[in-house]
Parts: C-alpha cells; sequence; structure tokens
C-alpha cells in the first residue's frame, strides 16, 4: 500500500526471453531492441539499482524474482499476471501462465491471471473455457499480431467471425474484462494492428465486457482518448504509459491529463509490465504526482487529485472486475510479504530462473 491505498499491478510478467525459447531471428530481435532496450531506458536514470542484468532480465521467468521484485520490494499488493500468446516468436510465448500460477500458489490472494489466447489455434475458443476451468482466470489477453508458419498475421478486434466468437465464449463464462496489447509494434512490423480504433466494433457489440487498451496513450493518444469519451466500457491499462513518469514526468501528464480530460478517469488502470520496469519508482513518483499548472491552464486538463489516484491505482481495476478488496486485504494480511518491516533492495529476488 501506498499512502493506505491498496496498489494492484495490472499487468506483470514473468518473461521467458532466452535464446532457447526463441522462435528465430525476430524473437531474439525483439527480446534484446524492444523488451529490455525499453527496461534499461525507462527505468530511473543514471539509478542502476533498478536496472536487471540481461541474464536475470532474460530469464524472468522466474516466481521469486518477478513476487519479490513486487511484494517485498515495492508497495504493491496484488499483481495481474498476464500471459503473452506470441507463440510465433516464443516457444511459450514469451510470459508463461505457469509462473503467475507458482506465485499464486504460494501467496494466496497476490496474483490475478490473465490468460492468454491466440485466434490463429484452431481451439481458441475452446481455450478459453481450459483457461477459465483448469488455470483459474480472471481476463483474456490478446495480441493483435503474431507469426504463423514463418507469415506475419494480424487481425482486428471487430472480427465478427474471428474474434467475436472468444468474446461471446469469454462473456459466457463470466470474463469480465478483455486485455489487447496496442500501441507498441513488435519490431519490423506493420503499425497498423496496434492502433486502437478496431476495439470500437467490438465494444459496441460487446457492451457487458470492458476492454482494457494495454499501454493505452502510449501511442495514437487522441484516437484513445476519443474511443474513452464515446464507450463507457473502454478502459485504459498504464502499463506503458506509466513508463514516462520518472524520466519524462512532463510527457506523463500529457498522456493522462488528455485521458482524464475526455472522460477517462474512472477507467484508469495502473500497470508497470514488472518485470519490464521495477514498479517501486513508479508508484511513489505517480502517488506524488501533481498535474502541471500549465497544462491545466491552457489546455483545461482537470487536476490528479489523491481521489482519482486511489481509483488508478486498485479501484477501477476492482469495480471492473468485480474484486473485493477488503477480503483480499485479509486473505494477505498474515504472509510474509505483509509482515516485512521495510522494502527490500531493488531486484533482491534470486538469481536466474529455471524454466518449468
Amino acid at each position: 500500500m501506498i499512502g493506505n491505498t491498496f496498489v494492484i499491478d495490472a499487468v506483470v510478467h514473468g518473461y521467458n526471453l532466452s535464446p532457447e525459447n526463441q522462435r528465430g531471428p525476430a524473437a531474439a530481435e525483439l527480446a534484446a531492441a524492444l523488451y529490455y532496450g525499453v527496461h534499461r531506458g525507462f527505468s530511473p536514470r543514471g539509478q542502476e539499482q533498478w536496472v536487471l542484468d540481461a541474464q536475470r532480465f532474460f530469464h524472468g521467468d522466474n516466481p521469486d524474482l518477478l513476487a519479490h521484485a513486487l511484494f517485498a520490494e515495492s508497495q504493491t499488493d496484488v499483481g495481474i499476471y498476464h500471459g503473452v500468446p506470441g507463440y510465433g516468436l516464443f516457444i511459450d510465448g514469451g510470459s508463461p501462465l505457469w509462473v503467475g500460477k507458482e506465485i499464486r500458489t504460494r501467496y494466496p490472494g497476490r496474483i490475478l491471471l490473465y490468460g492468454p489466447i491466440s485466434p490463429w489455434l484452431p481451439n481458441a475458443v475452446e481455450e478459453v473455457d481450459r483457461l477459465v476451468e483448469e488455470e483459474g482466470i480472471v481476463g483474456i489477453k490478446l495480441y493483435p499480431l503474431d507469426i504463423v508458419d514463418g507469415e506475419i498475421k494480424s487481425w482486428r478486434t471487430d472480427d465478427p467471425e474471428l474474434i467475436y466468437p472468444i468474446l461471446e465464449r469469454a462473456q459466457a463464462r463470466g470474463i469480465r474484462s478483455i486485455a489487447i496489447h496496442k500501441a507498441i509494434p513488435f519490431g519490423r512490423v506493420p503499425s497498423d494492428p496496434f492502433r486502437p480504433t478496431d476495439i470500437e466494433g467490438a465494444a459496441a457489440a460487446f457492451p457487458d465486457l470492458t476492454f482494457e487498451i494495454v499501454h493505452g496513450g502510449f501511442a495514437y493518444l487522441e484516437e484513445t482518448a476519443m474511443m474513452v469519451a464515446r464507450f463507457p466500457n473502454v478502459a485504459i491499462n498504464l502499463e506503458g504509459a506509466s513508463a514516462y513518469l520518472v524520466n519524462s514526468p512532463r510527457k506523463f501528464a500529457e498522456i493522462i491529463g488528455t485521458l482524464m480530460f475526455w472522460g477517462g478517469a474512472n477507467r484508469l488502470i495502473w500497470a508497470t509490465g514488472c518485470i519490464a520496469l521495477h514498479p517501486r519508482p513508479f508508484v511513489e513518483v505517480f502517488w506524488h504526482f501533481k498535474m502541471p499548472q500549465d497544462l491545466m491552464a491552457d489546455y483545461g486538463f482537470p487536476p490528479l487529485t489523491q481521489e482519482v489516484k486511489q481509483a488508478t491505482l486498485s479501484g477501477n481495476i476492482a469495480r471492473i472486475l468485480g474484486l473485493d478488496l477488503q477480503a483480499i486485504q485479509q486473505t494477505i494480511a498474515g504472509d510474509e510479504f505483509a509482515q516485512q518491516a521495510k522494502l527490500a533492495a531493488p531486484w533482491s529476488g534470486t538469481a536466474v530462473a529455471l524454466s518449468a
């Protein structure tokens, strides 16, 4: 918690970017240039304690490393683990679900799961059932592009034949939120699949589902803001956008101010993407962040109040998923992280992961 506010990090990953998990040179380029490049480039400038060496980062499929970073080293109370369905790039998708499951088993109440779905799999609809029944997921994670049989393939969220059956089955199984990676392309691939506007048709067709635009505002900010203004079931997952907080706070202010201006304050969802970034400095800067006066005067941005911060850090995602925060607090109150007197040093979990 920070300032007596419960903190839910709504995207956390246990990356397995190791060479033995890569399917080819495109995966290697992605792992090195995008993932690790983001980690080094957006971590607090000049503060190497927040930066993992490449060996530990590429072998981030480590429950000890991730759980310790979240719950022993930062103010995060709960993480939502996202599996990644990038099976054309990485054998296990790049963020294998077993890591989140292991943390959930060890520390009840600390981890929720979003299950990865690739619409290119022949049994994609049935996979929704399996993820609900066997893995206990509370949300679905989709990626708009993958490499299938050596070919770059993409899809649109408003595709009634390929995607709507997945959404229908998810809704029927009680899933309330669909998280879709947008705004950040996978290296040298077409950028159009990462535009968020294809979500509009699905949001209109499935008003009882929430569509989380993951990395919302990192790119295509105006398009994203217009969607927030028109579709009450579109939410902004701040993984990616929150990365600007420490090194480029003005940029973050412009992103979140625009989204709030267009009515999105009750649909902002806190996320850091840990282990992509260590969560602690970003939580702390966000908690003390103030909207610049000139942006409020010149652009009409509303202030970033403590109430909005509290809603962003946990209240909004709790409402979307139907979580009982008081019950979760009671569940985690007796575990080892709740009992520690002070935060541990950054990245002080175990050394190198062993893949399951």
